[in-house]
């Protein structure tokens, strides 16, 4: 899809929030590279994985899978016959040992929990037990090799221990002895990986040995005594050693891993995808998200739809219908009143479900499956190219009805603003007559009531307005399907102050048709809220009688339940009765 129309959308900062969660290399390279998918196999498998992560979540606290580095390159390196360094062998040893993990975890919950596709994905690990084994127990996470990495790297060490305890025994004469107030402190430290003492110039001649460094001031010498040369030779040489046999050990290994590296790779990009899962169920819990269903007819229907973006306790939720009786929504009414917020929450929706996202609505909220999402909101081009926001909307446009097809979603915001109104009205009408000719779907926000009459009177086209509360003068930002926005501007004014002689006569210089469709809105108005209250009454009634089904059938169960075992207990005694009769 169209990158443009995708940060419009606001489907960039839903990457960001998903960067957050993940923690492997592969796992952030798949967000990164995630794009909304158009082939309804493929966005309900993504779907399905969310879900199984979203169950693994809620039941074991998620997949196991902890921090793990980019390894390519140290695989790139064995593959050309390179010997790797400690950390290196230690980031291949903790994606082998989380390949063990995740297997075990998923083996083991292959009877508790019926996992759509993890149990697939699963079969996609190459479990390498003895290679795992092998670098676990040589190297340690930080990189460095442990003594059981081999028996020479062992005593080679164990040799180095014997040797600075002589020194540090030896040395503690110095510093501690008779010859401890030649010293400029009693201390031990190290020049040139060799021990030595700090040693007052002056007194150089009470000691032999060599001299390493000497301070800034030159008043201390550091020197290495005499009698500790040979114990420092001996130690230079077990270190010497013992980095031979590090170095050998690291080859030794490196080409252990060569015939290994094509399935390490791809047992890391399969954790990357277990990660990914994560971060998708990690993200769906924050936002408080649902799955919602597919639909390959684009029957599209948002339920309690919020805005991801928006704080939760301040956004308000709609239902957003589109697709099953109409291709076209019009939405109408003053400029605050949501409209902008609708239409992106829409378009914002729609893409993360179809990336496999699951979307901040009710459950059984449905998204299509479309092949391009286009939007023309806001007048960015006219910063950038520094057009008339009218030659920028009309640009984007143009570029739109070029693209467009039966199956895309268009969403036009304030469409025909910015021109004259008439002429704007007119343009808007055309162009939406240009998307449904195509058969495309499309939702338009505008504030010309011109495109009132054309949501009425056209085929699989609906009106639809943000509501607007009269008493407190208040837009409430919920959508009202159905029913056209009208102008509030005399209940306002009225309420305001504004003398009703001056609201009279404005209102009796528009024409008898505006009257009399702000009449015919005000009308549907107060027919849904009847029919909202209707409908609330109706649920709390049911609910009611439901609750009193429930404890009737509780009751009658207890009831049932204590008759039989009456009846069991009767029956056992008469049986006892019988028994002991015929004894």
């Amino acid at each position: 899809m169209n990158e443009k129309i995708l940060k419009t959308l606001e489907y960039d900062k839903i990457q960001q929030a998903l960067l957050g969660q993940v923690v492997t290399a592969n796992g952030r390279r798949l967000v990164q590279a995630m794009q909304p998918l158009t082939d309804p196999v493929a966005v309900q498998q993504a779907l399905d994985e969310t879900a199984d992560g979203a169950s693994a979540l809620r039941l074991k606290g998620g997949i196991p899978v902890p921090q793990l580095e980019n390894i390519d390159p140290a695989l790139k390196r064995v593959d050309i016959g390179a010997v790797l360094n400690g950390q290196e062998l230690a980031s291949i040893s903790r994606v082998l040992q989380t390949v063990s993990a995740i297997d075990k975890f998923l083996t083991d919950l292959q009877d508790q929990i019926d996992f759509r596709q993890l149990y697939t994905l699963q079969e996609s690990l190459t479990v390498l037990p003895q290679l795992s084994r092998r670098l676990k127990t040589a190297v340690d996470p930080d990189g460095t090799l442990t003594d059981e990495a081999s028996p020479q790297l062992h005593g080679v060490r164990e040799q180095i221990k014997s040797i600075e305890g002589e020194i540090r025994g030896k040395m503690t004469n110095y510093t501690r002895g008779a010859q401890s107030k030649y010293l400029s402190d009693p201390i031990v430290t190290i020049r040139d990986d060799r021990y030595v003492i700090p040693v007052k110039a002056e007194y150089r001649a009470k000691f032999g040995g060599v001299v390493h460094d000497q301070s800034a001031t030159g008043q201390t010498l550091f020197i290495e005594p005499q009698a500790i040369v040979a114990l420092n030779n001996r130690l230079r040489e077990a270190q010497l050693a013992e980095v031979a046999e590090i170095n050998r050990i690291l080859a030794e290994l490196s080409n252990e891993l060569a015939p290994y590296t094509g399935q390490i790779k791809a047992n890391a990009a399969v954790l990357g995808h277990f990660d990914f899962i994560n971060a998708k169920a990690k993200l769906a819990k924050a936002e408080k998200a649902t799955e919602p269903l597919v639909s390959a007819d684009n029957d599209v229907l948002l339920r309690d739809a919020r805005h991801p973006l928006i704080d939760p306790h301040k956004v308000v939720g709609n239902d957003i219908p589109l697709g099953d009786k109409y291709q076209a929504m019009v939405i109408t009414g003053p400029n605050t009143g949501g409209k902008t917020i609708t239409l992106k929450t829409l378009g914002l929706l729609q893409l993360m479900g179809q990336s496999g996202l699951f979307i901040p609505a009710d459950d059984e909220s449905r998204i299509g499956i479309f092949d391009e999402v286009f939007a023309d909101i806001g007048d960015e081009q006219s910063i950038e190219q520094n057009l008339s926001t009218f030659s920028a909307h009309m640009d984007n446009i143009v570029h739109i009805l070029k693209q467009l097809s039966q199956n895309s979603l268009v969403l036009f915001d304030e469409l025909g603003a910015g021109t004259d109104p008439q002429e704007g009205a007119a343009l808007a009408i055309a162009i939406l007559d240009a998307v449904g000719e195509v058969g495309a779907y499309v939702v338009a926000t505008t504030h010309y009531p011109e495109l009132k009459l054309y949501g009425y009177n056209t085929a699989k086209t609906i009106n639809a307005s943000m509501e607007f509360d009269s008493k407190t003068l208040q837009p409430t930002y919920r959508l009202l399907v159905g029913v056209p926005g009208r102008s509030n501007a005399f209940d306002i004014s009225a309420r305001l102050g504004l003398p009703g002689a001056i609201v009279e006569r404005a209102k009796s210089m528009i024409s008898s048709d505006s009257h009399e469709l702000n009449n015919m809105i005000s009308d549907l108005e107060k027919q849904r809220k009847a029919a909202e209250t209707a409908y609330e009454a109706a649920r709390r009634q049911l609910a009611d009688a439901q609750s009193v089904h429930d404890e009737l059938a509780a009751a009658y169960k207890k009831f049932t339940t204590e008759r039989d075992a009456q009846l069991q207990q009767a029956k056992d005694k008469a049986n006892t009765l019988v028994d002991k009769a015929q004894t």
